[in-house]
Parts: structure tokens; sequence; C-alpha cells
């Protein structure tokens, strides 16, 4: 081989090389789909949208959100876990789909570790214990006295759903049996504690707030181990029943194989992007916890949740077709 050939061939090596690393350094390079698996108007889709725009700030491409709901988010985390592996289509996951719904669904469509890789936790949202008016109890000890005396129902946003499995380990732990009974979403299940159909919900502390500001609803718990801000008054369910904990949680996935610079890429705007005083303002207005982890934080907070919850699944004996 000659000199003149070995040099051009070294030269095309080196600038493919630079080319490579140019195109890795450039990520992204056009505008990402930010997955949302739940329908729009619900918690999960008003913080993607918030994350959503600060990122694209950040990233200097757009995050289009897309709404696929259905299955309780499964139909969303599905459409991920089956996409490219490039860092363009990335999930805004939730306790529902990374934690329950492989716990409780019969056919498994996804597996919530294999077949995704973790970017960041973005927020912890709390849940809340909450009656109707007319129900002769202001605490969470009377509620648990007066379901030991006489039978009780509570309502919730659906079988399988956080909140329902919220009411299940706050039965085993309180040693009471209240007959759980599932809508088909929050508003309805409101509807129907609001007008004293049913005298007890367990929902999110966001889609309940207006009620309980307004004396409609009386909250007795929440479901995080501290009080929430927004409600300093209410306490924690965990000051009766020591160790009870529950919430629902935000955060960003993307396909298992999505290359280490995509990740890091995406990690980086996401953690920006909690880090911004007006995402945190409102944050606030529903007593979201900013969490922003590593990829790796979330990874371990996903194993931690499946654990925790798996126990109360079977005890309770939740299943979904």
């Amino acid at each position: 081989m000659t000199p003149s050939i070995t040099r051009r061939l070294l030269l095309g090596a080196a600038m493919a090389l630079g080319l490579a690393g140019t195109a890795a350094a450039e990520f992204p390079e056009r505008a990402i789909t930010l997955v949302i698996p739940f329908s729009a108007g619900g918690s999960t889709d008003v913080v993607g949208r918030i994350v959503a725009e600060k990122m694209s700030q950040q990233l200097g491409q757009q995050v289009v959100v897309q709404n696929v709901g259905g299955a309780g988010g499964s139909l969303g985390a599905q459409q991920v876990a089956k996409a490219e592996p490039d860092g363009y289509t990335i999930l805004m996951a939730t306790v529902a789909t990374h934690a329950l719904n492989p716990l409780i669904l019969k056919q498994k469509p996804y597996d919530p570790v294999a077949d995704f890789a973790p970017v960041s936790l973005l927020v912890l949202v709390p849940n809340v214990l909450a009656v109707n008016p007319e129900l002769p109890v202001n605490s969470v000890q009377e509620l648990i006295d007066l379901a030991k005396k006489e039978p009780l129902a509570y309502a919730s946003s659906g079988n399988g759903t956080p909140l329902h499995l919220s009411g299940e380990l706050f039965k085993s732990m309180a040693g009471v049996d209240i007959t759980h009974i599932p809508y088909k979403g929050s508003g309805p299940a409101l509807t129907d504690v609001l007008g004293n159909q049913v005298p007890i919900i367990f929902d999110n502390l966001p889609s309940a707030s207006s009620h309980i500001a307004s004396g409609k609803l009386r909250a007795l718990g929440v479901t995080t181990t501290e009080r929430a801000p927004s409600f300093p008054d209410v306490p924690a369910i965990a000051e009766t029943l020591p160790g009870y904990e529950t919430y629902s949680w935000n955060a960003l996935f993307a396909p298992a194989g999505t290359p280490p610079e995509a990740i890091a890429a995406l990690n980086k705007a996401a953690v920006a992007a909690m880090a911004d005083p007006a995402v945190a303002e409102r944050m606030k207005e529903f007593s979201a916890s900013i969490v922003a982890s590593t990829p790796e934080e979330l990874a371990e907070h996903v194993k931690a949740e499946m654990a925790k919850w798996e126990p109360v699944v079977k005890d309770a004996n939740v299943s979904l077709d």
C-alpha cells in the first residue's frame, strides 16, 4: 500500500470519527416526541406539558406532546417501549405504568425494567383521603373507629389504579374492611362523593384540592409521610398509621438501548427544566415535590416501588385482563 493511499485512508477514518462525534454531540437534531400515556387534562398531562416546554428551551429542539391514553397507561408505555431507541421518543411515566400495571395485568405488554432506559424522576404528587362532610368523622382515627362499627365504602378512579391501592394499603394497615367502589376516572368518583352516594374517596390532591378548600370535601389525611405545603393543617395519614406512604409520581423514560449520550442530554435538560423557578412555582400549585434525579436513582426508585406494591396487589387479589 503506497504512503499516499495510507494517508487518504487515515484521513477518511479521522473524518468519519469526527462526523460521528459531531453527530453524537449535536443530539437532538430534530423534534422529540413525549408520549403522555393518559388523556389530556389530568395531572400527568399538566406536568408533561410544563416539562416539555422547558426541555424544548434547554435542548433547542421542540419536545412535542402526544397523548396516548388507554389501558391505565399501558398503551402509551408500550408504544415507547417498541419505539426506535434513538432518544427521539420518550415517555412521561407514572407509578401506574412502571410499578402497578406490570404487577396487575395478566398479559404483560412490556417489562418496566428491561424495556426502558431511565432518564429522570421528576416529581412526587400526594394523594389524599377525604370524606363527604356529612360523614361524622374528623380524623383518620375516627374513620378507623367508625369503619370497625359499621360498613363503609370508598371511591377511587378505577380498579388497579394507584388510588385504589392506596385504599387497599390503608385497609390493611388500619385493620378495617371498607368496600371499594371503582369509577372510570377521578371526575365521576368525586361527583358521587360530593353527592354523598359514596362517603369516602382516595384521590390525587390536585384534583380534590378545590373541593377541600371550599369545604365540599373534608380532608382527613395526605398519603405522603409529610404534610402537603398547600394544606399544612391536613395531617399525614402516617401520623396515625406509622409507615403508611403512597404517592403518585412522574418520570421520564426512553426505550431500552437508547445511546448514553442521548440519555445524558435528556437528563441534563430535564434537571434544568425542573430547576426553573417558573416550573417550581407551577408545581407548588398542586403540592408536587420536585425530585429531578439521575437515571440510576430512577432505576432504583422503580425497583423499590414494585417491591412495595407487590404484596399489596397480592393481598388485595387485584388483577386485570
